[in-house]
């Protein structure tokens, strides 16, 4: 009888091997034998003509979805994606595209690269590649612009209404980490870090040289905006400031294999040129580990507001066909001991949302120096400033695209010949407020959701007569509290919106350098390192 037993599960240890110490295999075949013969049976007999692909990638989605957002199945091509975003080059036309219903938009082209040698700009509307009209297009329309160095291509375009066409030469593009630095106040190195690829390290070591050779013994390092990427890069880019066989990082799992300290592993670049981090609510991942590390290794001060409070691990587990599952392993702790993650996706709240602490349930820890820091997710600056938070109807406003649409209207609508002279006032922000309205910009609170379910629930109970009245004079009054919202979040919105507009002006260094005269982060970080005492007391 044991024979019997051993063998399949033997054969099923070989097939699931990394959840083998889950336990429970003849559950997991039994559960894979029902899923096979259903699928089987659907597609066979359904009354309608079935896509295999399309059932099974929606099966997938749905046995994930309720897990958390960053695991995810990847097919061949966001396989490749992964690997061009993690290695830094890739071959094609040198600007950032968004695909949709069939739409295809430039967001950004990137100074001196195909795409901008052929005049492309941000808000142009791809219509057409090569012979492909994407209207009729039904696989993935970006596909079409990769190809061979050197390949020419032929796009139409819609801009501003108007068709026109370019032809551009495809060419191997170089995607900086850090994509700006600068000597500021004769003294003060600036280097903007904007993800973690791997030649993040490498080449914020050269940032670094170059600055003291320029006069630099203080450094702000920016990593406002970056969303992470490669933890090793994490680990290096704090080594740069910290000694050999320092703790940065704890990953901790309830797979054993899982749970490790990650320790910087070489002599330091500078372990006493003085240090601000700057972070912002768009601040994720890796960009969190140094923050974190920094911080509570009393190396540096952070400025700025909350970040993200992404700490889930994430590791590739490749299957077959090419495609891979990226699937949560761990969580991400600072070296104080400090959970990285804001969002409990293992405990939802009445709605299905998933659970933040609030402000009474942090946890205090100590830094190396025994100074508080608090958990809740994301790293709390030393210096927090309002300028840097990121409120849900600014949030809303990028998603929709709306910031994106009035910079492309605002380009061609004025002239400017100089980033020093540019000025976002406040007769700009009400022509921004009425651009909206004319847009019929939508943005839907926490709060009406709650109140339209509530009313699709009345139908059911027939009371939606008896409570239409009121629901409308209510929504009439949340409609004018999105407008004061608005309004009182001008500054976190007019930062934006210079941003973008400079950006198609100036690139992103003319963007850059209108920060370090205007950036209420980098102008506080100047005060801070400028002043020795007030930084020597924020650390001790």
């Amino acid at each position: 009888m044991k024979k019997k037993i051993l063998i399949p599960v033997l054969a099923l240890g070989i097939l699931f091997t990394t959840v083998s110490f889950k336990g429970d295999f003849f559950e997991i075949a039994k559960q894979l034998e029902i899923f096979t013969t259903l699928f089987k049976e659907l597609n066979m007999n359904y009354v309608d003509e079935t896509t295999p692909s399309d059932l099974m990638n929606k099966a997938i989605k749905g046995m994930l979805e309720d897990l958390d957002p960053y695991t995810v199945y990847w097919d061949e091509q966001e396989v490749e994606d992964a690997r061009i975003n993690n290695s830094g080059m890739y071959t094609g036309i040198g600007a950032t595209v968004k695909s949709k219903d069939n739409k295809m938009i430039i967001i950004e082209p990137f100074k001196g690269f195909p795409a901008d040698n052929a005049g492309l700009k941000s808000g142009d509307q791809i219509i057409k590649i090569g012979e492909i009209t994407l209207l009729d297009n039904e696989g993935d329309a970006s596909e079409l612009l990769k190809g061979a160095a050197d390949s020419k291509i032929k796009l139409t375009y819609l801009r501003q209404g108007k068709t026109e066409t370019t032809t551009l030469t495809r060419g191997a593009i170089d995607v900086r980490a850090v994509p700006f630095y600068q000597l500021i106040s004769d003294d003060i190195g600036y280097i903007v870090l904007s993800k973690f690829n791997r030649k993040t390290t490498t080449e914020t070591k050269t940032a670094l040289e170059d600055l003291k050779l320029q006069g630099a013994t203080k450094i702000i390092l920016d990593l406002r905006g970056n969303p992470g990427g490669l933890l090793t890069e994490a680990i290096n880019v704090v080594n740069l400031f910290v000694p050999k066989g320092a703790s940065i990082v704890t990953t901790k799992s309830a797979i054993k294999k899982y749970n490790k300290t990650y320790k910087t592993k070489k002599p330091a670049f500078d372990t006493e040129i003085p240090l601000v981090v700057l972070v912002n609510g768009r601040s994720a991942s890796a960009s969190e580990i140094v923050s974190g590390g920094l911080q509570d290794l009393d190396r540096a001060v952070v400025i700025g507001a909350r970040s993200f409070g992404k700490g889930l691990v994430q590791r590739p587990k490749k299957l077959t066909y090419g495609t891979q599952l990226k699937v949560t392993i761990s969580r991400y702790y600072t070296p104080s001991g400090r959970c990285i993650q804001a969002l409990d996706y293992w405990n939802r709240d009445e709605n299905g949302d998933p659970v933040r602490l609030g402000t009474e349930e942090y946890n205090s820890f100590k830094t190396k120096g025994g100074r508080t820091v608090y958990d809740g997710g994301g790293i709390m600056p030393d210096i927090e400033l309002k300028s840097g938070e990121f409120s849900p109807i600014t949030t809303a406003l990028l998603k929709d695209q709306a910031i994106f649409d009035y910079a492309t209207n605002y380009y061609y609508n004025n002239k400017i010949n100089n980033w020093e002279d540019f000025s976002f006032s406040n007769r700009d922000f009400q022509d921004f407020l009425m651009f909206l309205k004319t847009n019929n910009f939508e943005y839907e609170t926490e709060t009406e959701k709650l109140f339209s379910e509530a009313l699709r629930k009345s139908e059911d109970e027939h009371l939606q007569k008896d409570i239409s009245s009121s629901y409308n004079q209510l929504m009439i009054v949340l409609d004018d509290a999105k407008e004061k919202a608005l309004v009182e979040k001008k500054e976190e919105i007019i930062n934006l919106l210079s941003d973008e507009i400079l950006k198609r002006y100036f690139y992103r260094d003319g963007m850059y350098k209108y920060h370090l005269n205007h950036s209420p982060e980098i102008l506080e970080a100047v005060s801070v390192l400028n002043n020795t005492s007030r930084y020597q007391k924020i650390l001790k």
